[in-house]
């Protein structure tokens, strides 16, 4: 039995596999080496021959962070640049001051950790650079100006190649947290349709609270994973359900041309609150809803609200008009659409964020096909509960 426990205790000593494909292990590779060789070549170019290196070997382990783990706050440019300088200084300070090497390493470690959480640029890379200021003794600290604009030099070249790299590779670099969408769509004190489904950003900053540690990973993309892990399990619950399988697919459809007279009576005849609005090839440009009515109508003003309607409605028969006469003029023009193939659970998210009510369907070549509404959300997601209680019951 303790061999057993001794054999799992000793497993905690090697990481889980990462779950990252071979292909993002290629790139940053590739990342690190042009990274490394710019910075190098760079450096030397812009400091010239001296009898000190152009190139310190911390560097080695922020290359490992900017283009391995670009989405870390480790791995963000005031992270590896102000952590790097205020190490560096640290370090420079304790081998001026500290005749004994060891205090003197020990206490720049305690410095640039305490400096660097102070500063919101915990960097680790920046330990190893508090230790060269002084494990490399005299030489350093005849030259302290000289390897301060060197770590300086370093590190903005390595930033900058990390920049390009990133982006190019289709990695969002610097990460961008997302925006704070709390209650954007009534700004009342409500939680958020979507939090309402799940755990909400609160219950998330409550636990990271509780939890009490540095993570290496923003806390905008651990709730994000949580997110898709939350969606990942309502499709197992309720199936493959498609916005194919739910959709109208009878839709009342306008053009760009068509007159605001002829529209009006389209939304008033069906029920409906929106009209996509397509062009020749069935591909969608726009969208018309009642409010676009409203909007351009000036109806926000209660005076006058079906005089108001009637004239702005009416086609107006003069040549020249300043007044919007069809779809196209007065229609929004950024849509947001999904595909038959994308599951129901990703239109939640997808209504409830953004206050809509109707999302056009398209095939995949980009054509209508139909749309989807809230109550056919709602539906759906009904009989998928009630699938789920039956089987439930029968087992």
């Amino acid at each position: 039995m303790r061999v057993d426990a001794v054999l799992h205790w000793l497993k905690g000593f090697t990481p889980q596999q990462t779950s990252v494909n071979h292909r993002e292990k290629a790139r940053a590779c590739l990342g690190g080496l042009l990274g490394i060789l710019c910075t190098g070549y760079m450096s030397y170019w812009l400091l010239g021959p001296h009898s000190l290196p152009f190139l310190i070997a911390p560097m080695g382990a922020s290359a490992v962070l900017l283009y391995a783990v670009p989405a870390s706050p480790l791995a963000q440019p005031w992270s590896i640049v102000g952590g790097n300088i205020v190490s560096a200084i640290v370090g420079l300070i304790c081998s001026h001051w500290i005749a004994d090497p060891v205090v003197a390493c020990a206490l720049a470690i305690a410095g640039a950790i305490g400096l660097m959480f102070a500063l919101r640029c915990l960097h680790p890379p920046g330990g190893a650079v508090a230790l060269t200021a002084i494990l490399a003794g005299p030489v350093i600290q005849d030259h302290s100006a000289y390897f301060l604009l060197l770590v300086t030099v370093n590190s903005v070249i390595l930033l900058l190649v990390a920049l390009f790299f990133n982006n190019a590779t289709r990695r969002h670099y610097p990460h961008q947290p997302n925006p704070d969408h709390s209650n954007r769509a009534h700004l009342t004190n409500d939680l958020r349709p979507s939090d309402r489904i799940g755990f909400t950003a609160s219950d998330l900053d409550a636990v990271l609270k509780q939890y009490n540690q540095v993570l290496d990973v923003a806390r905008d993309d651990l709730e994000n994973l949580f997110l898709q892990t939350e969606m990942q399990a309502y499709k197992r619950r309720f199936g493959a359900i498609t916005c194919g399988d739910i959709m109208s697919r009878d839709v009342i459809t306008v053009e760009y041309g068509t007159l605001l007279e002829e529209a009006w009576p389209l939304l008033l005849k069906h029920h409906i609150k929106a009209l996509p609005v397509l062009d020749r090839a069935r591909r969608v440009i726009g969208i018309l809803t009642r409010f676009d009515f409203m909007k351009h109508a000036n109806l926000e003003v209660y005076q006058g609200f079906d005089e108001k309607l009637r004239q702005f409605v009416r086609r107006t028969l003069l040549v020249e008009t300043d007044k919007p006469e069809v779809a196209g003029q007065i229609m929004t023009s950024k849509v947001l659409t999904t595909t038959v193939d994308t599951h129901i659970v990703h239109l939640v998210p997808l209504l409830s964020e953004h206050g809509i009510h109707h999302v056009p369907v398209l095939d995949h070549e980009r054509r209508l096909v139909g749309i989807v509404t809230q109550s056919d959300l709602i539906a759906a997601l009904y009989r998928g509960r009630l699938e789920e209680t039956s089987t439930s019951s029968a087992d």
